[in-house]
């Protein structure tokens, strides 16, 4: 199936979890790829693995120095893009109480910053029609624990995902947003202790409604279609979250 032969793709946070999951949907559908990350072992290993369509590289969300060479690496490679994944993002668990600033700061850095600042600097080598995805969460519209300011920062994107949208309109750019709930992307067992994060998952499975954790593909069929099916679509945000954020 080649339904996006000749597209030109660039997934920020491409390496791993949601990113890792679009890539692959959209190189097996025909389209060129390009993934960034930070860690250049799990970058190169993510390369192998989605092969030749694929190229990577090293690019940091919070750095403004990786944000404009990103856009240099992306015009030498492609040209023109037809449609971009801005992805990348961290969590941070800590009650309000006891959030260190510099936690906070690099939150804001890498999540509000750097995705405002990609597509900045992408927006010049966007084809008409083409689609800008940004990550937000379920978070943006839940009061929940231990991720107050991981929840403002993507409170932030659903912002922007409005503001870029208009402003984008008159080149015929849309920019929308997908907004994942609890999805098996394995970045608890990554940020809690064991015993915690178990927990967590078993807490997360019962107050959904759908009662189970959503698959990484599930989350990468809905960037496809905003990236290249939503013709008419702009400035939305679609929830992939088993009902969390509306039963």
């Amino acid at each position: 199936m080649n339904a996006y032969e000749g597209k030109n793709v660039v997934i920020t946070g491409g390496s791993s979890g949601l990113g890792l999951a679009a890539a692959e949907l959209l190189v097996a559908r025909g389209a060129r790829v390009l993934i960034t990350g930070r860690d250049a072992e799990k970058l190169a290993a993510a390369g192998r693995k989605l092969g030749d369509r694929a190229t990577t590289a090293r690019s940091d969300s919070a750095s403004m120095a990786d944000v404009a060479e990103l856009a240099q690496v992306v015009r030498a490679e492609f040209g023109a893009v037809d449609a971009v994944f801005v992805n990348a993002g961290v969590t941070a668990f800590a009650p309000f109480e006891s959030m260190p600033e510099a936690r906070y700061d690099e939150l804001f850095a890498v999540n509000t910053k750097g995705p405002y600042f990609t597509v900045q600097k992408l927006a010049p080598l966007l084809r008409e029609g083409a689609g800008v995805v940004l990550t937000t969460s379920v978070a943006n519209v839940k009061g929940l624990d231990m991720i107050s300011a991981y929840a403002a920062t993507k409170a932030a994107l659903r912002s922007m995902t409005r503001s870029l949208a208009r402003e984008l309109l008159p080149r015929r750019v849309r920019v929308n947003a997908v907004s994942p709930g609890p999805i098996a992307t394995g970045i608890l067992d990554a940020t809690l202790p064991p015993e915690v994060a178990e927990r967590t998952k078993a807490d997360m499975v019962a107050q959904n409604p759908m009662q189970r954790f959503g698959e990484p593909a599930e989350v990468a069929a809905t960037v496809a279609y905003l990236a290249f099916e939503a013709t008419f679509t702009t400035g939305a945000e679609i929830p992939v979250d088993g009902g969390a954020a509306q039963l």
